[in-house]
C-alpha cells in the first residue's frame, strides 16, 4: 500500500490530528503541503487558505489521498509519526530487538525477522496503543521497506484490527 493510500483510509480523526500536529508543530511545512496541493488542483493557495481549519482539512484529507500526492502523503506521515508517535515506533523495534535511536528512526535495517517475531511485537503494539495509529505506522512500515517484509505484509493483510475502513482508492 502506497502513502496516498494509507492516507486515503485515516480517519477523519485520525487526518485531523495530523494536519493539526503539523499547523501547531511546523508552520511553514503546513503552509508548503496547502501550497502543493493546491497547485495540484490547479488552485491560488489563498483559495485553500481562506476556508475555516476543518474544512480546509477535510478538503485536504481529500486530495492527499490521491495517487498524485502520494510524496504529501508520506512526508506527513513521517513527520507524524515521528513526532508523536515514537513510542509505538520503539516499541517494535525493541520486540524485534532492532537497535534504534532510542526515538524509533533505524539507520539500517536488518533482514526481515521471524514471522512469529513479527507478530509478537504487532501483539504488543496492539495491546498498548490504539489500533489506527499502530495501523498506519505498519503501513508505512512496510511501504518504505525494500525488499518488502513479506512476513509483515502477509499479517497485515490477516489480521482485523490493522485494517482501515472499506474506502476504495481514486
Amino acid at each position: 500500500m502506497k502513502a496516498h493510500e494509507i492516507y486515503h483510509r485515516i480517519s477523519p480523526a485520525l487526518n485531523e490530528q495530523i494536519l493539526s500536529t503539523l499547523f501547531v508543530s511546523d508552520k511553514p511545512a503546513y503552509k508548503a503541503s496547502v501550497n502543493a496541493l493546491a497547485a495540484q488542483r490547479k488552485l491560488r493557495p489563498i483559495f485553500v487558505e481562506r476556508k475555516p481549519r476543518p474544512e480546509r482539512h477535510t478538503w485536504m484529507h481529500q486530495a492527499i489521498g490521491q495517487k498524485v500526492s502520494d510524496e504529501i502523503a508520506l512526508n506527513l506521515l513521517q513527520f507524524w509519526l515521528l513526532t508523536t508517535q515514537q513510542d509505538i515506533l520503539k516499541d517494535f523495534l525493541d520486540a524485534l530487538g532492532v537497535p534504534h535511536d532510542g526515538k524509533g528512526a533505524v539507520d539500517e535495517l536488518p533482514v526481515e525477522p521471524e514471522k512469529t517475531l513479527i507478530a509478537s511485537a504487532i501483539e504488543i503494539l496492539l495491546a498498548r496503543h490504539p489500533h489506527e495509529p499502530v495501523a498506519v505506522y505498519l503501513h508505512t512500515f512496510l511501504s518504505m521497506n525494500d525488499p518488502v517484509w513479506t512476513g509483515l505484509d502477509e499479517l497485515l493483510a490477516s489480521e482485523p484490527r490493522l485494517a482501515f475502513g472499506q474506502k476504495t482508492v481514486e
